[in-house]
């Protein structure tokens, strides 16, 4: 039995040897292709006049073209247009975070905070910036200018 698996095991290695050396026969010696990538090509032999070879159709680069690159030049960022002031009055409710305070859904961000409290009736003026980013995750960011009890 062992003799078997030791013939086996020879005439596995000996079919992928051949199978390996049958694909370079008759090719002459050349440098192994990695799979899926296209073979080496030869580059054109420089003209004794000094002119530039013309590219051939393979060639993914043209030797002539310039190697400069346009530039670039980032846009200032563009600042969100400014919203007029806006008076809301109602009653705070708790939002879902601790400290966070809402009104007719929006969150209310600066304002003195002994007038602006959960449960409170209040007027408060200032502009809604929905571009603020905030922890409390919900509401549309409000930056109070003042508030007073209503």
């Amino acid at each position: 039995m062992r003799t078997i698996r030791i013939a086996a095991t020879a005439l596995i290695v000996c079919t992928a040897l051949a199978a390996c050396a049958g694909q370079e026969a008759g090719d002459g010696p050349t440098t192994p292709t990695p799979t899926g990538a296209s073979p080496v090509t030869e580059l054109p032999t420089p003209d004794p006049t000094g002119s530039a070879p013309a590219p051939s159709p393979s060639d993914p680069v043209d030797p002539t073209a310039p190697t400069t690159r346009p530039t670039v030049r980032p846009s200032a960022p563009s600042k969100p247009p400014a919203t007029a002031e806006i008076t809301l009055t109602g009653r705070i409710e708790s939002g879902v975070e601790p400290g966070c305070l809402l009104l007719d859904g929006y969150l209310l961000l600066g304002g003195p905070r002994d007038v602006l409290s959960a449960g409170a009736s209040v007027t408060v003026t200032g502009r809604p910036d929905p571009t603020m980013m905030s922890t409390c995750q919900q509401g549309t960011p409000f930056v109070v200018a003042s508030a007073r009890r209503g």
